[in-house]
């Protein structure tokens, strides 16, 4: 028979959702027991900066922690590390372990994010074939690195573009391929894109858009790619960030509803009795995507999320109404993007690209619906504002860089 335990709150999945319910559960005087549960073996540390000051070296593993070790012990919060769950039971309330424990819940929070989606051409399991999900792709990468002097880095999203940077400043020789015409096709507008697009090429990244990858070659380990337009490309190292899988087959199997991740509420509760779903892996009705079921990839999502879902099971009053926000950084760039700028009807350029400091203002039928601000975080803050209040500007008026953006509130 299993070794069964029960708790008062199971959250499965230790990053920033996971982690941030359990701490918000005790500051609103939660007493009944939570279990943290992890598939890595680490305690719960920021994302982020993996593909950033990690991977460069600049923050040690340790800053990244998002609370010391000794915190959660002090909270009575119990983690149960280098643990999947494989299944559940909803009507038996009960998670089941893949070394065959059994968690008992009164409520369950599935927080367990995604993993990176795979190549699926010949090659895609060679070795020096990575991801940039967690500490130990990037450990993997970090070790391979003296050996390394092309790396060839597949996707032209955050993760691909942030890596490119990274690498590139520890003076690996970077050719980044996109299979969509530009970069950012997916989050930006095309004047982000084409402004990204120069600033990896001035320097130094081979940065080729509208070609993907056919054929990952070597024996046993990475050689070189073969590209869409028949071309080849020697390299020692490939970098895939083609997004994520959301991490929720046992949810689906178990019957919750869904699809691209599981389907929540307001509340975050998923269509299983007393199960939660927050972060990556949840789709939710956004407001400021006009009510569309999506998922928000992003640290204030996986955040907000948790706090709503740890106030519902206090019994607290809650709806996710947060406001999206996002962030990048790229050399010494720093894009900040608040709101979601999917179904934009037209774009205001604020300032001057050349500058390395300007805005797009994304607008729907009038209002600011969303900003990508590089290197203006005065745009971003009041921005934010513009977006949060819906607020009708003219394009005259916004592309006046001499006029604050609160002006307009």
């Amino acid at each position: 028979m299993s070794e069964k335990a029960d708790y008062g709150v199971v959250i499965v999945g230790a990053g920033q959702g996971g982690a941030t319910a359990a701490i918000q559960l005790r500051q609103l005087g939660y007493e009944g027991s939570i279990v943290l549960v992890g598939k890595e073996a680490e305690p719960p540390y920021e994302r982020p900066p993996l593909s950033k000051d990690y991977l460069l070296g600049e923050k040690t593993f340790e800053r990244i922690l998002l609370r010391p070790e000794a915190f959660w012990a002090d909270k009575a919060v119990e983690l149960m590390l280098g643990a999947e769950a494989v299944s559940v039971d909803p009507k038996a309330h009960e998670v089941r372990l893949q070394d065959g424990r059994v968690l008992g819940y009164e409520h369950l929070v599935w927080a367990t994010g995604g993993s990176p989606r795979r190549l699926d051409c010949p090659g895609a399991e060679l070795a020096g074939v990575h991801a940039v999900r967690d500490r130990a792709d990037v450990d993997r990468i970090l070790a391979e690195l003296p050996e390394v002097e092309r790396v060839a880095v597949v996707g032209g999203g955050y993760i691909g573009l942030e890596a490119a940077a990274a690498l590139t400043k520890l003076g690996k020789q970077v050719a980044l391929f996109e299979v969509l015409p530009r970069v950012l096709a997916r989050v930006a507008g095309e004047e982000i894109s084409d402004f990204y697009a120069a600033e990896h090429k001035a320097h130094g990244v081979d940065l080729r858009c509208g070609v993907g990858v056919t054929a990952i070659e070597g024996e046993g380990r990475v050689a070189g790619v073969r590209l869409t337009d028949e071309s080849s490309l020697a390299c020692q190292m490939v970098i895939v960030g083609i997004g994520i899988v959301p991490a929720v087959g046992p949810l689906l199997a178990a019957g919750a509803a869904g699809g691209n991740g599981v389907d929540v509420d307001p509340q975050c509760r998923t269509s299983l009795p007393d199960v939660f779903a927050i972060g990556d892996c949840a789709a939710h009705a956004n407001r400021f995507a006009g009510g569309q079921v999506m998922r928000v990839e992003s640290v204030q999502n996986a955040s907000d999320q948790a706090a709503v879902a740890a106030r519902t099971i206090c019994g607290i009053a809650a709806d996710y109404e947060a406001t999206p926000w996002f962030w990048s950084n790229q050399y010494d760039l720093k894009l900040q993007t608040v709101g979601i700028g999917a179904g934009h009807d037209a774009t205001v350029l604020r300032g001057d690209p050349a500058g390395r400091a300007f805005s797009v203002i994304y607008l729907r039928g009038g209002k600011v619906i969303a900003l990508d601000c590089v290197n203006m975080v005065k745009d971003y803050v009041q921005g934010r504002k513009l977006v949060e209040a819906g607020v009708s500007v003219s394009a005259e008026d916004l592309a006046d860089t001499g006029r604050p953006l609160k002006e307009w509130l």
